[in-house]
């Protein structure tokens, strides 16, 4: 065949596909359809197809949904329409449309369409995709061409189950844990201050006026042991009852007036050395020294030789700091989650990386007006002398029951401000908000009393939306209308 030959034959075949596909989309048939008819007509080939009714049968079906263009322009129509040649739009049927559902979604689309899925279970009716309160007995499109959502049977009764695909929960990024049980502690985080322990300390003074003849060489601050001499004075009055008793000694008096005589010099706080030496001696002692009553540090020395001290007059202080104490301020919101006994953490921040051990052991019985805070004390051991009165101090005391109870992390917690509920995941999609009674708070984890038992799953991210879901579809079923329901 010539050149000239082959493009008119080429001519004639595009001429004529064009044809058939107008023929065509003036009645609605199928590409491969058009194929078969120019190859038939043209070339005069016969195919080996299906009849072309059957080919149009199998192709096309379903409602017409849109109308488009014949020639094939991107220009589209709701209803019924002609170009401005005079040219109707070309009806486009429900199988005829792009779809990208998934081809494996088929059968579940034909088991929603007979009133069942794939586990068998009744659909009721179908609600909106959007949210309204609009509902329908049979499988339905919204104004936007989407499907309306089948409502199984035993999921309208229970508004507080919800159902929630594979790939929804992937996007949403729901995560779940395993209710445990332990023991819920929370640690309360105070202020305190280092105090000395008031059992430990001592004064040093005289029951009567006396003359100070001689102080030791001892100064504020010093650390001093049990018995060293502290200052030796003059007292009339003691050197008077001293006599009295020596006289009793050497004169033979009874028993009972020996011991009134001792007993007056114990009143005026003589030292037992000093009695031993009068009954050993049998003379009174014109001076007496005072000593150290306990180990310690000096904390006060307020006596000079040669000053007349008064009766009561303090002439010095001694501390044993081997023990102290640490009185921290609690808000007054969390004294009741304190009790006696509880473990405490000290550090003082001039000694960083020291920790210092201890437990509660008085609970003051008053409230702050001013700061609305109480008061606790914890007793702390102080070998090495690091813990000084007045250091400030940070107290973590360790609260929460010792018994073990069901918990959950914090996050599955949702909390209405009257009530609080979990999502609890039943498997399988389905979650089920739950309400439950909330007990203590501790680190991360809440004790919960009644509710959910040990074992079961509960959602701690994504909660929100998935107890959004939950109103939404308890509000639809409340909406549907009695026939559709069962």
């Amino acid at each position: 065949m010539s050149r000239l030959g082959s493009f008119l034959a080429l001519a004639v075949v595009a001429a004529g596909a064009g044809a058939g596909g107008y023929w065509t989309g003036q009645r609605n048939l199928s590409g491969l359809a058009v194929i078969q008819t120019v190859e038939e007509w043209f070339f005069d080939i016969p195919v080996k197809a299906e009849p072309l009714s059957k080919l149009v049968t199998q192709t096309s079906s379903g409602p017409v949904i849109y109308y488009r263009h014949p020639d094939g322009d991107a220009a589209y129509s709701a209803t019924p329409k002609s170009t401005d040649d005079g040219r109707n739009y070309v009806a486009v049927l429900a199988s005829e449309d792009v779809s990208f559902d998934d081809p494996a979604q088929d059968t579940t689309s034909q088991a929603v369409a007979e009133g069942k899925d794939s586990g068998d279970r009744k659909v009721l009716y179908y609600r909106n995709p959007m949210g309204l309160p609009d509902t329908s007995p049979v499988p339905k499109k919204d104004a936007m061409g989407m499907d309306y959502l089948p409502v199984y049977e035993g999921e309208a009764n229970d508004g507080s189950t919800v159902n929630i695909s594979a790939g929804k929960l992937q996007r949403s990024g729901v995560r779940t844990v395993l209710a445990a049980r332990s023991a819920v502690t929370r640690p309360v985080k105070v202020p305190g201050m280092v105090t000395l322990d008031e059992r430990r300390v001592s004064v040093v003074s005289t029951r009567t006026e006396a003359f100070v003849e001689e102080v030791a060489d001892i100064t504020t601050g010093e650390a001093i042991g049990k018995g060293r001499p502290l200052v030796r004075l003059y007292a009339k009055e003691i050197a008077a009852a001293g006599a009295l008793y020596a006289a009793d000694l050497k004169g033979g008096a009874d028993g009972a007036a020996a011991a009134g005589s001792r007993q007056r010099l114990e009143n005026l706080g003589v030292p037992p050395g000093t009695i031993a030496e009068i009954e050993k001696t049998r003379k009174a002692p014109i001076s007496m020294t005072l000593t150290a009553p306990r180990d310690g540090l000096v904390l006060e020395r307020s006596a000079v030789e040669g000053m007349m001290a008064e009766a009561g007059k303090t002439l010095f202080r001694i501390a044993d700091v081997s023990a102290m104490w640490v009185v921290a301020d609690v808000p007054e919101y969390d004294v009741n989650a304190i009790r006696e006994g509880d473990r405490a953490v000290v550090r003082v921040r001039s000694l960083t990386g020291k920790e210092f051990v201890g437990k509660v052991v008085l609970i003051y019985p008053e409230i702050q007006t001013q700061t609305r805070t109480g008061q606790i004390r914890i007793e702390l051991t102080n070998p090495d002398g690091l813990l000084r009165s007045n250091m400030y101090a940070e107290v973590e005391v360790e609260t929460g029951a010792a018994e073990p109870v069901v918990t959950v992390p914090d996050s599955a917690i949702i909390d209405t401000g009257d009530r609080q509920f979990v999502i609890v995941d039943k498997g399988e999609g389905r979650f089920e908000a739950r309400a439950v009674k909330v007990g203590m708070r501790g680190e991360d984890v809440t004790g919960i009393m009644e509710g959910i038992a040990e074992g079961e799953r509960v959602v701690v991210s994504a909660n929100f939306l998935i107890d959004a879901e939950s109103n939404l579809k308890a509000a639809l079923s409340g909406l549907a209308p009695s026939e559709a329901q069962p």
